[in-house]
């Protein structure tokens, strides 16, 4: 470990990302008198959530962009900045890392990746709009009860068939699983979970969702049928961004998702990885949770940085 010397080139720890999780490392890490930089390029799954109700605090809810805005007013106050950009390529050089942005290089003793996920894409009408006005959703965990009663569609995974159906039941008695490849994804036993559950079963593959004039998804499928529900849940699948991880040799699970232990540490020393791109629930509360454990465990890891008497 490099020992610690406060310097305008060498930070403790950059933090690559700006969501709840980052942002939330970021409070933490400055609270704790730490030398931090956090580079963000803007890309939040948190901002595209037009409401939250399982944040912990907001009993009425609050909207993504509004949550992100608060976390960062608050880093603010002590003394923390958000830096607009994207990291192209962190490598480990002299004992710390180094990493290229649009900004030129950043060195630090350590590095904590929020860099979340990125969603497989499909063909949604007006995507962004649809996930805006709560008619198309991406998280059965987060919003499920918001739901409740309603018309639900939901699309198969190739990891989880079925599961995210069965998961919705618990809120509707109307819920419809799509098939999304020729090749069925749904097996016999399959079959029968969501025959007992009341779940119906379109086997035509989805080809397409369009929004009604009422800004609901009308789902179309191969056979040239069209259907009408009041929500989707597509169930797109995901790819963590743990490019920069890899590319240091970090180990990876499921959907490219960084192996951590308990203090949210990669299997590379001095990086570390919390909320989507780590494995684990993808939650807003989990995040920061981790952001906190993590933040913790870096600035005890990093050398002492007594304060000193003022003058």
């Amino acid at each position: 470990m490099i020992p610690y010397t406060p310097s305008p080139t060498i930070h403790d720890t950059l933090i690559i990302g700006g969501g709840p999780g980052g942002l939330t490392a970021a409070i933490y890490l400055r609270r704790f008198r730490r030398d931090i930089i956090l580079v963000d390029k803007g890309s939040s799954r948190l901002g595209w959530i037009p409401v939250t109700h399982n944040y912990p605090g907001f009993p009425d809810g609050i909207h993504g962009k509004e949550l992100l805005d608060k976390l960062r007013h608050q880093l603010q106050r002590y003394g923390g900045e958000v830096i607009q950009g994207e990291v192209t390529r962190l490598v480990r050089e002299d004992g710390c890392f180094v990493a290229a942005h649009e900004g030129g290089e950043i060195r630090a003793r350590t590095v904590l990746l929020a860099t979340g996920i990125a969603d497989t894409g499909m063909p949604i009408e007006n995507f962004l709009e649809a996930v805006a006005c709560g008619a198309v959703r991406l998280c059965p965990v987060c919003d499920g009860y918001d739901v409740l009663d309603q018309k639900i569609a939901v699309v198969t995974s190739d990891t989880n068939p079925v599961g995210h159906a069965l998961f919705m039941r618990t809120f509707s008695t109307d819920v419809t699983l799509f098939e999304r490849t020729r090749e069925a994804l749904v097996d016999p036993a399959d079959r029968q979970r969501l025959h007992d559950a009341g779940i119906r079963y379109v086997t035509s593959p989805l080809r397409g969702v369009t929004m009604s004039g009422r800004m609901t998804p009308v789902m179309h499928t191969e056979d040239g049928e069209s259907y009408e529900s009041d929500v989707l849940y597509p169930m797109l699948g995901e790819t963590a961004r743990s490019d920069l991880a890899v590319s240091l040799g970090a180990q990876t699970s499921a959907c490219m998702e960084l192996k951590v232990d308990d203090h949210q540490s990669t299997t590379v020393e001095g990086l570390y990885a919390i909320g989507d791109v780590a494995q684990g629930l993808n939650q807003i509360s989990v995040a920061a949770g981790q952001a906190a454990v993590a933040a913790t465990r870096i600035h005890n890891a990093l050398p002492y940085h007594f304060r000193k008497h003022s003058a």
